[in-house]
């Protein structure tokens, strides 16, 4: 076992993508793992593999986030690393985009983040060595087209991992965010889908234009975004807090 033994992780959007791959490298280092999410199977499966504990929670309802929260510190002690994870993406021309769908990014991509750095900031700031970790997008730093309830909420997200760091500067705890740019998940085979339905483009052409998107030509994998997750969390990064570390292939150099 590794650096993280019997540390407590707290991941949301744990099941696929980004959290999983996280889940699996914490497992290996020993750490106890809680996985939250909407979706219960993919928590479980992976769960299952890792080890940890999965609870069901909509993101964007905080008494539920709170309940997972609790049962989660109930099963294994306070939370040492807390990675929020959890995002939704969208998108469409600005003028075509509904209240209802700029309200629901939003409140799943900032308002959870402020839900959830809030229920785990009293742990967080007991002891040495804590880490709250944001996943946020290169959106957060530059503008899209088409994407503007997307871009806004990571905006925001980074804008909160700014204030927070300052704030508990003083602390044991750091706070970071990660920036990546379209990464092989979910969340880009939903964006391919979208892309082919109304193109009528393949889903294979879709995803190569996504990856397109990325400077050097390809899609980011959960790995490499986990791998830099792995490094904010581990010891030696303790004078790390405030930074945006990206993952990007050079998009944003």
């Amino acid at each position: 076992m590794g650096w993280a033994q019997d540390r407590h992780a707290l991941i949301t959007g744990g099941g696929t993508g980004i959290g999983a791959a996280t889940a699996r490298m914490l497992a290996a280092e020993g750490a106890q793992l809680s996985l939250v999410g909407r979706r219960l199977e993919p928590l479980q499966a992976v769960a299952s593999e890792t080890g940890g504990r999965a609870f069901s929670a909509d993101m964007t309802d905080r008494q539920a986030m709170e309940t997972a929260f609790a049962a989660a510190r109930d099963a294994h002690g306070p939370f040492d690393y807390v990675i929020l994870n959890a995002g939704i993406g969208d998108s469409a021309p600005f003028l075509r985009t509904t209240r209802e769908a700029w309200d629901r990014i939003i409140a799943t991509n900032l308002t959870a983040l402020f839900d959830g750095a809030q229920l785990t900031l009293p742990d967080l700031v007991a002891g040495e060595d804590k880490r709250l970790i944001i996943v946020a997008s290169v959106a957060g730093l530059r503008g899209a087209a088409y994407a503007a309830p997307y871009v806004a909420s990571k905006h925001g997200a980074v804008g909160l991992t700014k204030s927070l760091a300052l704030e508990y500067a003083k602390t044991g705890l750091t706070v970071n965010a990660i920036c990546p740019a379209f990464v092989d998940t979910p969340m880009v085979d939903d964006s391919a889908e979208r892309i082919s339905r109304t193109t009528g483009r393949s889903e294979n052409e879709a995803r190569a234009a996504l990856a397109a998107m990325n400077a050097n030509n390809r899609l980011v994998t959960a790995d490499e975004v986990a791998a830099s997750i792995m490094h904010l969390l581990d010891p030696s990064s303790r004078s790390i807090t405030g930074a945006c570390l990206t993952i990007d292939g050079g998009t944003t150099a």
